[in-house]
């Protein structure tokens, strides 16, 4: 695939990334590059192949759901500046 300077200069505008004259045509000829590799990447044959989430065969650490608080409403909202029936009082910022 073939990028060259408009799009480029459009990309960057849409990054917001200030790019020179100069530097166009050896991005555009960067961005080329990349984008043809990630093309070959679509001939490999992955159709026996499982995915992967982790390089190294790992089991997630997991621990039980045990509750060991209950009800800490009244504690957690009485750090509040200004509270209300027991939840947090903002003021509005949308009208």
């Amino acid at each position: 695939m073939s990028v060259d300077e408009n799009t480029v200069r459009g990309i960057a505008r849409l990054a917001r990334i200030a790019v020179s004259e100069e530097e166009l045509a050896p991005l555009a000829k960067d961005m080329s590059a990349i984008l043809d590799w990630v093309e070959q990447l679509g001939e490999v044959e992955t159709d026996n192949v499982a995915p992967l989430t982790s390089v190294v065969e790992m089991e997630m650490k997991m621990r039980e759901d045990i509750v060991q608080h209950e009800n800490i409403q009244r504690e957690v909202t009485q750090n509040a500046a200004v509270s209300e029936d027991g939840f947090f009082t903002v003021p509005k910022v949308i009208e």
